[in-house]
């Protein structure tokens, strides 16, 4: 997740029944709170956060938190935290993704790294063991969110899903109409969509000027994913041996070169898909929740639509729409001093119960939300790209899947587009480094969970 949404009105409107009552200076340098009863309410359904107390004795505290992305709604959290408690200077610093994973695991080998981080799940293995585990009551955490049973470690969680993400079509209104299109031109198949596509296309002579659809730069996002549709799973049985080249796969990208032999897009046009459609050149884009974010803190102007991704048959439920992931709560850091582990844990209570501040996170990032409370709310249910999705009980979680298929996935498509490798050859190419790194690493396929699983054959 890579991206920052405007705050909504409902973050700042659901703070102000936690601070009204609270101190009014900022949180800094030798700010001291000396009022625990400070007549608020506790928050929470099951797991609860009484912010009656006193942090650190009331002395003061600073804590640094990690974000590659949406620092003013984590700002926004830490600030409302601090006007409960006015001793606790939490600053957010902005770490860019494409450095992240670097710079954080050897931060956390000492005590000078961040008290609070944000976490990806594809990077587990990276970070785990610099984690401290939640101070809550599991029983209680369960009640709340949804899918907490797929993180325990030996009876503890170091992070849960705040919200289940994953893709579908974007589409530009505008270019949608101009083209003469309908509603009742969504497609419904792969067939119909390249076909839609190739009505969203214009060109001046031979040179393109608007891509019906463009996949630049986004091949890891939907290839394993597209392949569930057609039954195959990322895992054998074991749910360790990763199942990349196969017959499936190979549909999926010959899928995607015939949209570009068609003339819809073109390796060349816009090398990154989801810049070129906020760019107002594509008309069509795969991509996750996380980009209706993107979209309209980055891209107001464009109006856009949202629709389910196609299914290889008209009228046929596939063996699953697509895959979904998690986007991940905070992580704590085991190696701060012990005065700041203990304030992140109590921050992290007041993380998790804020009704509003998930339900916005959930907004800005396009998830279904895991915190249970959440799940009637009207603004979630209207939101276009959860919409979307459709039914989530036909979208299989194979579990924290490491980067190396993100990685090798990225690696296959620039092979194919830009280096002239043999389909077929790039993709046993991925396959054998995707094993490789797997055999280092003890990752177990959460695929059988899913209700519909069946073996690949």
């Amino acid at each position: 997740m890579k991206t920052t949404r405007t705050l909504t009105a409902v973050l700042t409107a659901g703070l102000l029944t936690l601070t009204a009552c609270s101190s009014e200076p900022s949180a800094g340098d030798g700010v001291k709170d000396t009022t625990a009863a400070k007549g608020l309410p506790v928050a929470g359904v099951n797991l609860k956060y009484d912010p009656n107390t006193l942090v650190n004795d009331g002395k003061p505290i600073r804590l640094d938190w990690w974000a590659w992305g949406n620092v003013p709604q984590m700002q926004a959290f830490a600030d409302a935290y601090q006007k409960i408690h006015p001793n606790v200077d939490i600053t957010v610093v902005n770490q860019p993704w494409e450095d992240y994973w670097t710079k954080l695991p050897l931060q956390l080998q000492g005590t000078k790294g961040p008290a609070i981080f944000n976490v990806h799940n594809s990077e587990h293995d990276n970070i785990i063991k610099y984690m401290a585990p939640y101070d809550v009551p599991l029983d209680q955490l369960t009640a709340d969110y949804t899918n907490v049973k797929s993180h325990v470690i030996d009876g503890k969680v170091y992070y849960v899903d705040l919200g289940l993400m994953s893709g579908a079509i974007y589409y530009n209104k505008d270019m949608w109409t101009t083209a003469g299109l309908t509603d009742a031109d969504i497609p419904q198949t792969w067939d119909q969509f390249r076909e839609v596509a190739k009505k969203l296309t214009l060109r001046d002579g031979s040179k393109l000027k608007q891509a019906g659809f463009n996949f630049n730069a986004s091949f890891s996002a939907f290839q394993s994913g597209l392949a569930y549709q057609l039954g195959q799973n990322m895992f054998a049985a074991d749910g360790k041996t990763p199942t990349v080249d196969n017959a499936a796969n190979m549909q999926v990208i010959q899928r995607f070169l015939q949209m570009y032999g068609d003339g819809s897009g073109s390796k060349d046009f816009g090398t990154e898909a989801t810049t070129s459609f906020g760019q107002g050149q594509t008309a069509m884009v795969y991509a996750w929740g996380w980009y209706e974010g993107t979209l309209r803190n980055d891209f107001p102007k464009i109006k856009f639509g949202v629709f389910r991704t196609p299914v290889p048959t008209a009228g046929a439920t596939p063996y699953a729409f697509d895959r979904y992931n998690g986007e991940s709560t905070i992580g704590i850091n085991k190696n701060a001093p012990a005065d700041q582990q203990a304030a992140a844990q109590d921050f992290l209570k007041f993380y998790l119960t804020d009704k509003a501040g998930m339900k916005a996170l959930n907004l800005s990032y396009g998830v279904f939300p895991a915190y249970k409370p959440l799940a009637d709310d009207p603004e979630i249910k209207a939101d276009p790209a959860l919409q979307a999705y459709g039914d989530i009980e036909r979208y299989i979680w194979p579990g924290t899947i490491p980067s190396t298929f993100e990685d090798n996935f990225t690696k296959m498509w620039q092979d194919i587009l830009y280096n002239k490798v043999d389909p077929a050859k790039a993709l046993t190419a991925a396959q054998q480094k995707i094993a490789t790194d797997l055999k280092t690493k003890n990752f177990q396929s959460a695929e059988q969970s899913y209700a519909g699983y069946a073996p690949s054959k």
